[in-house]
């Protein structure tokens, strides 16, 4: 059990030390801006603290208080009562106070919310064993050993009254000691917790809170969520919260905790990085002297002082520094806003660096509203497309170096459930397509963005990754209508992003009918989706069920060309009408080119006869016979290259090389 018998409110331990002899004291009384003893002995001794004033005596104080006993000894030949300046004290009035009272042997309630100030002011005072035993510094550090490292609620308190007194409570070891108590409560088992939270109000669904009941832990049937020390945590100062974090570090505790707990203080402190604001009515964490940070989701730099920047970029500065290096930590959503504060703040360009690489090691988790990060800086286009290029570019790299390692796991054994359904699903590259496809579509209706900076980032996944282009081509249709004044040659340039044959039937209806697309596009989806239709149909072996299964698609190409304006349909006729053409003739060349063939082949037979027997008057005939063929396939080869038919040229080649040697061999 962890807490101590002082988590009621405002219990605590009595300190009381000897009273002196001689000086009676009834306690201290307040008058206005200043305290007095209740003593009939007059006071010798003004001390000043903070705007306060303490009537004192010497003696007391410079029996217990090394310092006190130099500044006493110093000014002794002065008449007048000595007056004492002690404003650099850490703890203030109040630590002075309950040191002044120690010295004068009252009774002093010792509570984890005084006693850091108390331990300062006592080592500020030099209240040590040497002037006397028992002294306050001894009293101090037992009660901080022994009963505030033992409360978890008390290390919290007092590592938030540690606030304001650097550099005397880390030169002390308070802030380390108590960083180490808290991370080793909450890397402990949860089921031995007293549920005595110090900062989280009750809820309906939360379990009942009772500061002063020490039987405040909720019912055995109910477990204890890992995330119960997160509320406490999250109302420390960044830099203490760093302490712990990194101590909770070296206690091994699961890293999706840490980055859970990293992400519940950045939605305290930098209420920006919520999309809604507090969820369910909860109200934000308040306390005095902390942070006030206010980050509207919208909010600009200029609504916030010189000093929220400066606290703000260092929250982000911290929480940048602390976040795990293991994938998955924290959300990419949460690192995407993240991002967005720190490029509008100017945080250290190294720390953004490596937030950009964060953010492509799980890319694919992002969502279009958190990737349409505004230009912070000098910039022409409203959105900054630069960053998504960076971060593309991380993520490409981070595929690769995962590809490249296939004996590494991307994810642990018990995230094995998560792993198959990811394996399962569209690949990483896939999903980061879709979402660069919706990204262009959005950001191309900017008048500011140049050709060549949406065409780079276009193109800056490989083909692979698309299995569509439909979100592509509605990205370039987008930039079209943005950006009415584009030349031909510019439309042509645009239009190269995407590739035709990957369109649906719906999009190529769309873009048939579009005229802000070139003709030659136009040409180019028309001719695609005839090809897919014929090869759809070849490769189907029964008539009646390519009938049935592609006469959708036939008639879908019959509705896109009775859609397809009247100026697309006359030049893609008059290219039809040309291809049409083209065809008869190849295959008029190619029957003559046979039956050339089949005389070649005769005239070969019969030369073979002649070689053998003695010339006749009936042979030589056949041969004059078959030399006029011959002078036929010659001309007919020429018309054919005239036309241009493609008659194979190795056949021609070998028929009119064997003619004319055959001929000469036959005269000799």
């Amino acid at each position: 059990m962890w807490e101590s018998e002082s988590d009621g409110r405002g219990g605590g331990r009595d300190l009381e030390p000897d009273k002196h002899d001689g000086l009676k004291t009834d306690g201290f009384e307040r008058r206005d801006q200043s305290w007095f003893v209740s003593s009939d002995i007059p006071s010798d001794l003004l001390v000043k603290v903070g705007g306060v004033s303490f009537h004192l005596h010497k003696y007391p104080l410079l029996s217990r208080s090394g310092r006190m006993n130099r500044i006493i000894y110093e000014s002794s030949r002065e008449s007048e009562p000595s007056l004492v300046e002690l404003d650099d004290l850490p703890g203030g009035p109040e630590a002075f106070e309950l040191a002044a009272k120690f010295c004068y042997g009252i009774a002093v309630d010792l509570t984890a919310s005084n006693i850091s100030g108390l331990r300062c002011a006592a080592e500020y005072l030099e209240m040590t064993e040497d002037l006397e035993e028992g002294n306050l510094i001894f009293k101090t550090e037992a009660f901080l050993s022994y009963v505030v490292l033992s409360s978890w609620r008390d290390s919290i308190v007092v590592l938030k009254s540690c606030e304001s007194l650097s550099p005397w409570a880390e030169n002390l070891q308070i802030v380390r000691r108590c960083s180490e108590s808290i991370a080793w409560k909450a890397c402990a088992n949860p089921r031995g917790i007293r549920w005595a939270y110090t900062g989280r109000p009750a809820r309906a669904s939360s379990p009942r809170w009772n500061g002063d009941s020490k039987e405040s832990s909720p019912s055995r049937s109910q477990p204890v969520p890992p995330d119960w020390w997160f509320e406490d945590v999250s109302i420390l100062r960044i830099d203490h919260f760093v302490r712990v974090v990194t101590a909770i570090k070296v206690k091994g505790m699961r890293f999706e905790l840490i980055g859970a707990a990293i992400m519940h203080y950045a939605s305290k402190w930098l209420p920006g990085l919520t999309k809604e604001g507090a969820q369910g009515g909860e109200e934000p964490w308040s306390h005095q002297g902390g942070l006030h940070l206010i980050v509207a989701g919208s909010g600009s730099k200029e609504d916030l002082s010189s000093g929220q920047i400066r606290e703000q970029r260092m929250v982000i500065e911290s929480l940048i520094s602390i976040i795990p290096p293991q994938k998955d930590c924290v959300t990419c959503s949460f690192l995407l806003r993240l991002l967005r504060l720190a490029n509008m703040l100017k945080v250290a360009p190294a720390l953004v660096t490596e937030l950009e690489k964060r953010v492509g090691m799980q890319l694919e988790q992002a969502t279009l509203p958190d990737l349409l990060i505004p230009s912070f800086h000098k910039s022409e286009t409203l959105y900054d497309v630069d960053l998504v290029q960076r971060l593309l570019e991380h993520f490409l790299v981070q595929e690769q170096t995962e590809s490249s390692s296939p004996g590494r796991e991307p994810y642990p054994e018990k995230h094995s459930y998560e792993a198959n359904q990811r394996a399962s699903g569209p690949t990483a590259k896939t999903r980061v397509a879709r979402l660069l496809d919706s990204y262009l579509t959005e950001v191309s209706r900017d008048r500011n963005l140049s050709l060549t900076k949406f065409q780079v980032l276009a193109e800056a996944l490989p083909e692979s990754a698309r299995t569509c282009d439909d979100g592509l081509y509605r990205a370039v249709d987008s930039y079209l209508k943005a950006h009415p004044a584009l030349t031909e040659h510019e439309r042509k340039r645009l239009c190269r992003v995407m590739d035709c044959q990957k369109l649906s039937i719906d999009a190529c209806m769309h873009a048939a009918q579009n005229e802000r697309l070139p003709l030659r596009v136009v040409v180019q989806v028309l001719f695609s989706e005839q090809v897919k239709i014929s090869n759809a149909i070849a490769s189907s072996s029964l008539k009646e069920a390519v009938e049935s299964h592609y006469q959708p698609m036939i008639s879908a190409r019959r509705q896109l060309l009775e859609g397809t304006p009247q100026s697309f349909q006359e030049g893609w006729a008059a290219a039809k009408k040309d291809i049409n053409t083209l065809k008869f003739e190849l295959e008029s060349t190619k029957a003559k080119y046979l039956e050339l063939q089949n005389d070649m082949d005769n005239l070969q037979r019969q030369f073979e006869k002649m070689s053998s027997t003695k010339p006749s008057k009936q042979s030589s005939s056949s041969w004059s016979t078959g030399w006029k063929k011959l002078s036929k396939l010659t001309k007919m080869t020429n018309e054919a290259h005239e036309i241009g038919a493609p008659m194979p040229a190795t056949a021609a080649t070998e028929a009119t090389k064997k003619g004319p040697r055959r001929w000469r061999n036959s005269i000799s």
